[in-house]
């Protein structure tokens, strides 16, 4: 084989299809459609006479051939883009650029309204999408370039990802108005009596790891006092405020939702505390523009490791 005959643009097709697994997710990442893409690994096979990806029940496998080809390509590829773009001067008045995040659900209540604020003032051109990705996946997902960020509860330890812990955060009991422990003095903290006598509702998202509530319930032998559980944290509000149940929230968003209703807060005792992290990708450390939208994530989310009290 003639490496001077390989058109260059094929690799791209080849670390896509490698890191999706799949001829129809790698083009709409390449924005190709299906037979270009198609038809870019046939002429891949050919070129290297091999058939670089086989048919399983998960989708399509690299050869032992892809497998050495494709993380060299990804990495040059890598490189390359850091080059081109990096010298760049980024003035975010002017830019019309796309940015591409991960949020979860919550992430979207507690985050987007602030970035979309932000950007509106300071690059009124810019675009932003909130991409779902799980939160098992979002390394993968930086590495192919599907999302530009993430935040979140997220600690992915793959090559090539880097994170910076924006604040760190603990979990809190709402709930109406008139909710009253069923015994004891109603203090600023439940005790473990008062949770034991309480029933709960708790958020379930799949595609999170906002699971320790329930983790913690059980740690705590108060899974059985769970009798509703929603799969996304906006349903919480309404739930809690026109019934009888407790709801375990982050305290962000707690001081969230007291802006807009009557909540009463209780501290939780033994409640676990996590970290709210920004990832991205080491290939765009150097990058004006990923620069200037971190430094603005970090304006506008960062805090001091003690959270403050509700």
């Amino acid at each position: 084989m003639n490496f001077r005959q390989l058109d260059l643009n094929l690799l791209r097709v080849l670390a896509a299809i490698h890191r999706t697994g799949s001829v129809t997710r790698a083009g709409k990442a390449l924005s190709l459609s299906q037979p270009a893409t198609s038809n870019a690994l046939s002429r891949l096979r050919d070129f290297f006479e091999d058939e670089l990806f086989v048919r399983a029940p998960s989708g399509l496998k690299p050869t032992r051939l892809c497998e050495q080809l494709a993380p060299a390509v990804l990495a040059q590829l890598l490189a390359l883009e850091t080059v081109v773009t990096g010298h760049e001067d980024f003035e975010p008045a002017a830019s019309g650029m796309h940015w591409r995040l991960s949020l979860s659900d919550l992430g979207e209540m507690l985050f987007l309204p602030g970035l979309a604020g932000a950007l509106r003032s300071e690059a009124p051109g810019a675009r932003l999408s909130n991409v779902s990705v799980a939160a098992t996946d979002v390394a993968a997902a930086l590495e192919a370039r599907e999302i530009d960020l993430a935040i979140g509860i997220l600690q992915p330890r793959h090559r090539g990802i880097r994170t910076e812990m924006l604040f760190r955060e603990n979990y809190v009991a709402v709930a109406s108005p008139h909710w009253r422990p069923a015994s004891g003095r109603s203090g600023r903290t439940l005790t473990a009596q008062q949770l034991a006598d309480a029933a709960f509702v708790v958020a379930s998202p799949t595609a999170t790891f906002h699971t320790s509530v329930e983790e913690m319930l059980v740690r705590m032998k108060l899974e059985d006092r769970i009798v509703l559980r929603a799969r996304h944290f906006g349903a919480l509000p309404e739930l809690a405020l026109t019934s009888d149940l407790l709801s375990i929230v982050p305290e962000m968003y707690a001081r969230n939702l007291r802006q807009r209703y009557d909540f009463r807060v209780w501290g939780i005792p033994g409640a676990p505390a996590y970290e709210v992290r920004l990832v991205w990708h080491s290939s765009t450390d150097k990058d004006p523009a990923h620069q200037w939208m971190r430094e603005l994530v970090y304006r506008l989310f960062r805090r001091p490791l003690q959270a403050g009290a509700v």
